[in-house]
């Protein structure tokens, strides 16, 4: 069994995609929009056709992980409450190059640094507003 995680950007998926691409190292696996739907096969809740425009499923490999990823139905903007996404970095050089990537445009939650648990641990909010804690070096 699997746990994936599945995240709606309300219309900035592309953007997304090409941010975390960037700055994680995602491969797209797979990116598809409305638009490459059959007819009458991306309907949304009360009947509004979604934007065609908008990423309708994006599958991302970062790392071992799959993330999935979509613009839902691109009615505003997206909100991650009460959840993070843990990253975990081979050693400390790489978890700050991945918090530094993470926060450009976003917001520090917990600067990256020493913890008593791994050599290094931070949170960040990126652009998107997805939280993410990087550890490196966990102490057990």
């Amino acid at each position: 069994m699997q746990i994936q995680p599945y995240l709606f950007f309300d219309g900035r998926c592309e953007e997304a995609v090409a941010f975390y691409r960037d700055a994680l190292g995602a491969q797209v696996l797979a990116l598809m929009h409305y638009s490459d739907a059959p007819a009458g096969d991306a309907g949304c809740p009360g009947g509004q056709p979604p934007p065609a425009d908008k990423v309708m499923h994006a599958a991302l490999q970062i790392g071992q992980t799959l993330v999935m990823a979509s613009d839902g139905f691109a009615s505003g903007r997206p909100e991650f409450k009460g959840v993070s996404l843990s990253i975990t970095a081979d050693d400390d050089a790489q978890a700050r190059q991945l918090f530094d990537a993470l926060a450009a445009g976003g917001q520090v939650q917990q600067p990256l640094g020493p913890s008593f648990f791994a050599s290094s641990f931070g949170m960040v909010a990126d652009r998107f507003g997805v939280s993410w804690m990087v550890v490196a070096g966990t102490q057990g």
